[in-house]
């Protein structure tokens, strides 16, 4: 007798990344599994005030690992608020939520020494909300022994299922990490190195810009090879996968572009995002001949077409196969939490190294009405 297929639900996942450009809500429906359908996304600015703490504490890993429940408090509410607003501004009813997924913000990830933290209040983001909560997606894979990151890949072979493989997905956020999707069905996945952290801090140090438009400064600016030589030195690049990264871990070494103008050092470091990507294919078997680009780097046109012509390969924005890069993350942390909730894995060995698939995320009922 055929097992009744798993129930199709509504999830809302949200997630605000290591670049801190806002928080990214998003509706999927699925079974947690196979079927997908995605619905629609937004992003929601962060408070300045709490914004301006949270780049205190990260840059402070001391102050990361210290007592932050008045922080932890206020991203909390930030969350919640943006799940609101956005339920709102798409006029979706509180009863059609199955489940929320609230990744949380990761102030600190040191998975070699056991250590990562996403900042989020479960019970107090169910009680605001009103609503089914699962977080804390990551620690139960770091106890283990995994690295804790990345945790988009299972998402990312669901969304892709039927194209063409070897097939890469990468996400450029403030740090890029890629899923290889092999021909025979194999899933591998770690940290590339940066992605925009190291371009967004710099133009905002030399020109006080968030972030450089569609790669312009870099455009206009020369490579410096021994700079970018240099970069490339780091040992990350040759330690085999799974893998994964603190935003900080490249900022001393990126010291080295302080000495070039604003348009040269753009330029070295767009470059170093670029090899560090390229890099990647040392540890898989199999040259994809797609690459689909996830993250707000996907619209530094200037990366986007230096990767294509370091690759030899067609890279595409995964809008190219019906998805918005701006919250793949958000999907992914609705379609986690279903799997939580049904007892699936979230992480795989060949994804974060863990010893087994594990599952995780913690679930925070909706208190019951009086």
């Amino acid at each position: 007798m055929k097992a009744a297929p798993s129930p199709v639900l509504t999830a809302i996942g949200v997630i605000s990344g290591t670049s801190m450009d806002g928080i990214d809500v998003a509706l999927i429906r699925s079974d947690g599994e196979t079927r997908v359908e995605p619905g629609p996304g937004a992003t929601f600015p962060y408070p300045d005030a709490v914004k301006r703490v949270l780049h205190d504490v990260i840059g402070n890993p001391g102050a990361a690992q210290g007592p932050l429940d008045d922080l932890q408090g206020a991203v909390t509410d930030s969350h919640v608020a943006a799940v609101f607003a956005f339920m709102k501004k798409f006029n979706i009813a509180r009863e059609s939520v199955a489940l929320v997924g609230l990744h949380g913000q990761t102030i600190l990830h040191r998975p070699r020494q056991g250590f990562t933290r996403q900042l989020c209040d479960g019970a107090r983001a169910s009680r605001a909300l009103g609503l089914d909560v699962v977080n804390d997606f990551r620690a139960a894979d770091v106890a283990a022994g995994g690295e804790g990151a990345p945790f988009v890949p299972l998402y990312h072979a669901a969304i892709c299922a039927g194209l063409e493989r070897p097939l890469m997905v990468l996400n450029w956020g403030g740090v890029g990490n890629v899923t290889w999707l092999g021909a025979d069905g194999e899933i591998v996945a770690f940290d590339t190195g940066p992605a925009n952290a190291l371009i967004d801090d710099f133009v905002a140090r030399r020109r006080g810009l968030s972030h450089d438009e569609g790669g312009a400064l870099a455009a206009a600016g020369r490579v410096d090879a021994g700079v970018l030589a240099r970069l490339m030195s780091d040992p990350y690049f040759d330690l085999a996968p799974p893998k994964s990264l603190d935003r900080n871990h490249f900022h001393a070494l990126a010291r080295e572009v302080e000495k070039l103008g604003d348009e040269d050092g753009a330029a070295t470091l767009a470059a170093f995002t670029i090899e560090a990507t390229a890099a990647a294919l040392n540890h898989v078997n199999g040259l994809p001949s797609r690459w689909l680009v996830c993250g707000g780097g996907r619209r530094n046109l200037t990366m986007m077409r230096a990767l294509g012509d370091r690759l030899g390969a067609r890279v595409e924005p995964i809008e190219a196969i019906g998805y918005d890069g701006d919250v793949i993350e958000a999907q992914c942390f609705a379609y986690l939490a279903l799997r939580s909730r049904r007892g699936l894995p979230l992480s795989l060995p060949t994804t974060t190294g863990a010893p087994r698939p594990m599952q995780g995320g913690v679930f925070w009922p909706a208190p019951k009405a009086a």
